[in-house]
């Protein structure tokens, strides 16, 4: 098929069915700039008004700013230069929020470390990129410790939740956040470093297309990869949510609970509120109290859920308690549970917001690649299934093409999600053969599957086979072959997904065991030691078996595996 009147035809439908709500321009308030210099442009045009509510601590936008340039300074203090990397070992905290303006302003890398991690991915992640220095929650200074000597770790700085909760929470405050700090010998408490910093950052040149953050992900194969993006991602993804609401971002409050170390929270919790200029509710986690205590005291008009979220709201006993009614737009990710009409009237009724499916994106896209905006009349967008996911956003592309051939397919083609955008991933980190595999003439084979059909909306059918969601979070079968790998009584795995009404999916392990080795060695065996070697939503269920069905090239045959499956055992 011709790719320039594919393009062409795509361009017309798209332009044919744009909903009027949406511009289909973008807006950048001050230029195409660094979001250190928006946070410098809203502290002084609002100095005074709050960057972001931490349970009732509230931080303005100049103090944002003034403690974003202690930490840049800190940071230099102790040898950060620009390009190199920081580690960010934190729970959502407004220390994750002044340590992401420190690096970016210093011209250093964001590197957000999963806190749920376990050592062995906590080292992997430190080596992969060589950071240095590292900001690490207290109660995780323990889990550094243990891998710093296989690191190049030399600066551990140490801060704890409870040192920026106020006396007097104006919000439920996640039990045991409020415990008190702990003190590492070995570490630098990190706010009271900050606060004795008395000189100005040094001044650097920033480069919108360096690397400004390695956002990891899961890989199909080994372990996972790093994401390079830059500033010019970040604010080509905050102008592409902003666009959505008529210009109104500044006037917004808005409320974030999701994980400021995974990328749809750092677009919603640390990029997108400081480029709009708007004030963000911040939640150290998500608790359904919490949440519908925040929007109705803070008169939130802006918040995204899960539709798990949405639904434990709705059938929540004490709902009837609090005032949502100040929602104007809530977005909702299909995980676990699925948008549907009934969940839809519900919270409708409830709040009088439409919820609508937040759309499709991915870690090396920076997520936020298509909108669903406009597309609710008459429910036309969920009548539309499978999995309707809208219009990309404007300056995003997308083409199907085939998984065998590569060739592009006509429209209502199920096929392999190829998309081109602006906020694009550069590479994989120290993944050469990875990033050219995937990123070719500038559009990224994402393995997902999905159909642009008639009238040029996405559709999406489904995550390539290996990849699981777990609770919306990624987990790549052959990550977790990878580490069962490293038990020395493991001869061979293979990791397959099994649907669990819980979680959604969860992995399953089928393993050999080397009786000499490890005579006695049970599935419950292998549960703990993987609980502690890999985050607990990676954690699989067991199957032992004596052989592994197997191709000629010595690969594990995964559907002979799923044959298995009934009945299945421990």
């Amino acid at each position: 098929m011709d790719a320039a009147a594919y393009d062409a035809r795509l361009d017309a439908l798209w332009r044919k069915n744009w909903p009027a709500e949406v511009s289909p321009k973008l807006a950048y308030p001050f230029g195409e700039i660094p979001l250190g210099d928006y946070l410098r442009r809203r502290a002084m045009e609002a100095p005074d008004k709050p960057a972001l509510i931490f349970y009732g601590t509230v931080i303005t936008y100049a103090e944002l700013d003034r403690l974003s340039d202690k930490c840049a300074a800190l940071l230099s203090q102790h040898g950060a230069k620009p390009g190199d990397r920081i580690a960010v070992f934190l729970q959502s905290s407004p220390q994750f929020v002044i340590a992401f303006y420190g690096i970016l302003k210093l011209g250093c890398v964001h590197v957000p470390v999963n806190p749920m991690f376990r050592e062995h991915e906590l080292e992997y992640e430190l080596n992969d990129t060589d950071a240095e220095i590292i900001v690490a929650q207290d109660s995780l200074v323990d889990l550094v410790r243990a891998v710093r000597d296989r690191t190049k770790v030399r600066t551990v700085f140490s801060t704890s939740i409870s040192e920026m909760l106020p006396a007097d929470p104006t919000l439920p405050v996640p039990a045991g956040f409020d415990q008190p700090p702990v003190a590492h010998a070995d570490a630098i408490d990190f706010l009271p470093a900050l606060r004795a910093v008395t000189e100005a950052p040094p001044r650097v040149e920033i480069d919108l297309d360096a690397v400004a953050a390695l956002n990891y992900t899961g890989g199909t194969t080994g372990m996972p990869k790093g994401c390079v993006h830059t500033q010019r991602h970040m604010i080509y993804t905050a102008a592409t949510v902003c666009s959505r609401d008529g210009g109104q971002s500044q006037e917004r409050v808005r409320v974030n609970f999701m994980p400021l170390f995974w990328i749809a929270g750092e677009n919603a919790g640390l990029i997108v509120p400081v480029f709009a200029g708007a004030t963000l509710i911040l939640l150290a986690r998500w608790d359904p109290v919490g949440w519908m205590a925040a929007v109705d005291r803070y008169k939130v008009e802006t918040a995204g859920l899960l539709v798990d979220n949405a639904v434990q709201v709705m059938d929540h006993p004490d709902v009837g308690r609090y005032d949502l009614t100040s929602l104007k737009t809530t977005t909702c990710s299909s995980f676990v549970k699925k948008l549907n009409l009934a969940f839809r009237e519900r919270w409708k009724a409830l709040t009088g917001a439409t919820l609508i499916e937040a759309a499709w994106g991915m870690t090396e896209t920076h997520t936020n690649d298509t909108f669903t905006l406009g597309m609710q009349r008459d429910d036309w967008d969920l009548k539309t299934q499978p999995v309707f996911v809208g219009l990309p956003v404007p300056g995003t592309r997308f083409r199907i093409c085939s998984f065998e051939t590569g060739e592009i397919v006509p429209l209502g083609t199920e096929g392999e999600i190829v998309v081109a955008s602006p906020s694009l991933l550069t590479r994989y980190w120290n993944k050469p053969e990875a990033s050219a595999e995937s990123i070719r003439d500038g559009w990224f084979h994402t393995g997902d599957i999905g159909m642009l059909d008639e009238e040029g909306y996405l559709h999406f059918l489904g995550r390539s086979k290996e990849m699981l969601k777990v609770n919306g979070m990624s987990v790549f079968p052959s990550e977790i072959e990878a580490l069962l790998g490293q038990h020395p009584a493991i001869l061979g795995s293979g990791v397959i997904g099994v649907e669990d009404e819980r979680r959604g999916q969860a992995p399953l392990a089928f393993v050999i065991i080397d009786r000499d080795k490890a005579p006695d060695l049970s599935a419950d065996d292998l549960r703990q030691w993987c609980a502690r070697n890999m985050a607990t939503y990676k954690v699989p269920a067991f199957r032992i078996v004596d052989a592994l069905p197997m191709t000629a090239t010595g690969k594990v045959k995964k559907e002979e595996l799923k044959k298995l499956l009934d009945p299945v055992g421990t």
